[in-house]
């Protein structure tokens, strides 16, 4: 895991690559080419994990000095590929990963991408042809940002590298802004918070050529395409067989490191099945080879989940290591993570999984594993129960549909008036959809987001909506379509980014298992009868880790995740700093809101008249965010 940087066309500046000296503090490389469009500059700050001599220093080349790689990320499968490419006739000087990839890329083109199993973002220089090549894995695990202006091209690991590159002053993104504040949703387009400043999507690559003229062309494809909605056809022991097989391999190749491997464990269902199957692979016969784990743990008893993380550590015999997260230290923080995660982040969730990471470094433990996208692709969250029952409804199957309303209310308490309610919703005509969600939004927001600067978008829409319709796919109505919007459009892209952020301030690597590809096609091929069944979410990897986890934790049907006690700490110790801090942000950001409204959402969900949201953590991160990086609007 690294930073990486290219600019065409500006000022050398080695600074953009020192500004993540946190991504990579075990290398520093910094080069520059000449091109008619002016200088090429490539940047690399590295962080050690396979081959950790300095051979494995970029900016990497060639044997010719033609192609130059800077790399962020990991191949998993970089001992068969180099295989493949010895019987090309390669020849290797490093046992690192890197040169892998880019001998891979000098032999295969970039048809090279299609056989990597990995995570990854890259920028390879070709300097005899004057072409710049990026692109990204095919879930947008590893970060690659860009802007374009008259005078050239920046790319980059975080946002913050590229800060100033366009000219008149960093400007709020207000279309995005506004996604963020109603929904919680990011990373659902191209386009991130920051005005001018984009992102390659996940499974995209991008090739820029310098013409003789110093003009640049770019061209911006998907190298990886969206997988399609499946309908695999098999029996629940064949889904859960062949499910455990993927992930056992998954899991085999993500161990490969020449440093300390440890993993996150929540004490859910995902991270809770990676610690299990890793001790299995490891053997836990001598102190010496048994699995770090790292835990957030809570007074609160409605956000501690010790009792579960208890019972995988004896199961797994781990080494466990327990945080403990603070109220105070939540927004004594808050500055700095905003800092490091580039954009505004939608709870205090992010502040637990800061803990868990920076208690992993203090441990020397380097590689940590995570959970991050079984629920996306395996349809774990309770709000996707209105698009499985929609789906029930469609096809006519009511006795299902009944008696999943009610193990709903037996298993989770859910009201059977609210889950009718979000069943109509799924089910009205698109045209009365909108109606309804612009009233909806309407009562919700208490016209706290009425302000003129808004309505300056238009009739800003529904933010999946947006996010489905940037890669060509339909509308969710179901669990399956739910799924692949899910995790190439929405959720696990916002949560990879916050990942990715959170492990690289702390110079860990953070590598997620249920990410290999041949898993996750696997996965969404899957009818929906593998996925939510009744009141069970996640029913083949329920099925696929028996007899691998404690049945506690197998058969647990809550869901807390990294959470912590928001609404306790809110309306008790933080009371005061959220309401200073909601203040700040209108004083800050005047237009942009309706502070009568932003007041009274405010009073209200402190109060208790309102049910609890991440509504004012997103605004009172926001004004941070603002004031960090001197943003207006």
């Amino acid at each position: 895991m690294c930073g990486i940087f290219s600019s065409v066309g500006y000022a050398p500046d080695p600074q953009r690559i020192d500004i993540v000296a946190h991504r990579g503090p075990d290398g520093r490389g910094w080069q520059v080419f000449d091109s008619p469009a002016g200088p090429v500059a490539v940047g690399h700050r590295r962080l050690a994990i396979i081959d950790t001599s300095d051979a494995g220093l970029q900016p990497m080349a060639d044997p010719t000095g033609r192609y130059q790689l800077v790399f962020n990320g990991e191949l998993y499968n970089y001992k068969e590929l180099r295989e493949e490419l010895r019987g090309e006739g390669e020849v290797f000087t490093t046992q690192s990963d890197s040169e892998v990839l880019l001998r891979a890329y000098v032999v295969w083109g970039e048809a090279a991408l299609e056989r990597m199993r990995g995570m990854f973002a890259f920028l390879i220089w070709d300097n005899r042809d004057k072409v710049l090549f990026a692109a990204r894995d095919r879930f947008g695990i590893k970060p690659l940002y860009f802007v374009s202006t008259p005078r050239g091209m920046g790319f980059a690991s975080e946002i913050k590298q590229l800060l100033g590159l366009r000219e008149g002053g960093d400007r709020m993104n207000i279309a995005r802004v506004h996604d963020f504040l109603a929904s919680g949703i990011a990373d659902h387009t191209s386009e991130t918070m920051f005005e001018g400043v984009m992102q390659l999507r996940a499974g995209e690559c991008l090739r820029m050529e310098v013409r003789s003229s110093g003009s640049l062309q770019v061209a911006i494809r998907r190298w990886s395409p969206v997988s399609k909605v499946g309908a695999l056809r098999v029996s629940e022991e064949e889904a859960a067989r062949r499910f455990r097989e993927l992930l056992e391999d998954s899991i085999r190749l993500h161990l490969r490191a020449d440093v300390a491997v440890g993993s996150c464990l929540s004490g859910g269902l995902d991270s809770s099945s990676i610690v299990c199957l890793i001790s299995q692979a490891l053997g836990a016969s001598s102190e010496a080879v048994r699995l770090n784990t790292v835990s957030a743990c809570y007074a609160e008893k409605s956000a501690d989940e010790k009792p579960f993380m208890d019972a995988v550590v004896t199961h797994a015999a781990t080494k466990p290591h327990f945080v403990f997260p603070k109220a105070d230290d939540a927004l004594e923080l808050a500055s700095e993570i905003t800092w490091h995660q580039d954009e505004p982040f939608g709870s205090t969730s992010i502040f637990a999984q800061w803990c868990v990471f920076q208690e992993a470094r203090r441990i020397g433990v380097k590689v940590m594993l995570d959970g991050q996208g079984a629920d996306e692709q395996l349809a774990g969250y309770h709000s996707g129960y209105a698009y499985y029952l929609s789906g029930l409804l469609r096809r006519g199957n009511l006795p299902t549909l009944l008696r999943t309303l009610w193990e709903r209310r037996r298993l989770h308490g859910e009201p059977l008036a609210f889950q009718l309610k979000r069943l109509l919703a799924l089910s009205l005509p698109p045209p009365v959809k909108a109606v309804l969600r612009r009233g909806r939004r309407s009562l919700i927001n208490g016209d706290w987001l009425s302000s003129d600067i808004i309505r300056g978008q238009g009739n800003p829409g529904n933010a999946l909506e947006a996010a489905a319709a940037g890669l060509g796919l339909e509308l969710p109505k179901d669990i399956d379509q739910l799924c692949v919007t899910m995790v190439f459009a929405s959720n696990l892209q916002m949560l990879l980014h916050w990942e990715d952020r959170s492990s690289m301030a702390h110079s860990i690597e953070a590598r997620v298992p249920f990410l290999d590809h041949p898993l996750v096609e696997f996965s969404l091929a899957l009818g929906n009868d593998h996925k939510m069944v009744g009141g069970e979410t996640k029913r083949v990897l329920r099925r696929a880790m028996k007899d691998v986890l404690p049945e506690v934790v197998r058969n647990r049907r809550d869901k807390l995740g990294f959470a912590t006690p928001e609404e306790i700490w809110f309306k008790g110790p933080l009371r005061g700093m959220i309401v200073e801090g909601v203040e700040q942000t209108i004083a800050h950001y005047p237009k942009l809101f309706n502070a009568a409204g932003a007041r009274v959402l405010a009073q209200d969900t402190l109060d208790g008249r309102r049910p609890f949201d991440f509504c004012l953590w997103r605004m009172v991160n926001l004004g941070l965010w603002g004031a960090r990086f001197g943003l207006s609007i």
